[in-house]
């Protein structure tokens, strides 16, 4: 537990941490997220089980996002922006939050549904979007840049802020774009593209970024805060699915 402060702080947050010592807390989180996904490859064949995960997802999202009411998970020199690594990383369970809501949510209305499977990726872009305005965060992300065949590029052309603030400014539009998808569904493949991107290029991180590894857990906190994002190509995946049924409940009235 000593490598991913994130877990520390949820742990403090809820006074266990002295209960649960060593790698207690660690070892239980990895045996949930690994019940969580054979469950979810469970429901492709049995759907009734549809409900358990939610009520799984729902719980383990709950659970680490509650303690971002602890000041620690904030940085309030910037105006409560999140912090870097752990006030972050918890942002991303609204993903598995949203996910698991959508999946008993059979009851309301299909733009609601539409604007719960963006609402993850709307805050995740809007709080990291609007961090790469910050000279923390632009040097935070130098190291992922120059690693990256698809980004490194930028440096030669602008120095490490104006780089930073111009990834911020993608991040705003493609979340500005999303919102756009829900009322004209011909926005939906670019407002998906450009969303989508954000964390696909992510992933790539894991493998042109040295410190995304670590030789005893394979992935570093680092690796494991990227991850994470493939969460929310999910949201987008679901937000596809809603956004067509949308247009064919509206076709068929």
């Amino acid at each position: 537990m000593g490598h991913h402060k994130q877990l520390l702080l949820t742990t403090d947050f809820y006074h266990l941490t002295k209960l649960l010592s060593g790698n207690a807390f660690s070892y239980l989180a990895g045996a949930i997220f690994i019940f969580c996904a054979l469950l979810s490859i469970m429901c492709i064949k049995k759907p009734e089980l549809n409900k358990a995960l939610a009520v799984l997802l729902i719980i383990m999202s709950a659970v680490p996002l509650l303690s971002l009411f602890s000041a620690s998970m904030w940085i309030e020199s910037l105006g409560g922006f999140p912090v870097i690594g752990s006030g972050q990383g918890v942002i991303k369970y609204f993903a598995l939050l949203s996910i698991g809501i959508l999946l008993t949510s059979n009851k309301l209305a299909n733009k609601s549904q539409q604007w719960l499977a963006i609402l993850p990726v709307v805050i995740v872009l809007l709080w990291i979007g609007g961090m790469k305005f910050t000279a923390l965060e632009a040097k935070g992300i130098e190291d992922l840049v120059q690693s990256s065949p698809l980004m490194s590029w930028m440096y030669l052309l602008w120095d490490v802020q104006t780089t930073s603030n111009i990834i911020g400014v993608y991040d705003i539009m493609a979340l500005l774009l999303l919102i756009a998808a829900i009322y004209k569904p011909k926005l939906l493949w670019p407002a998906l593209l450009m969303s989508g991107a954000v964390f696909v290029v992510t992933q790539t991180f894991l493998i042109t970024w040295s410190g995304a590894l670590s030789a005893e857990t394979l992935l570093s906190t680092g690796g494991h805060f990227l991850i994470k994002d493939l969460w929310f190509i999910a949201n987008l995946i679901m937000f596809y699915q809603l956004n067509r049924q949308g247009l064919t409940n509206k076709a068929s009235n």
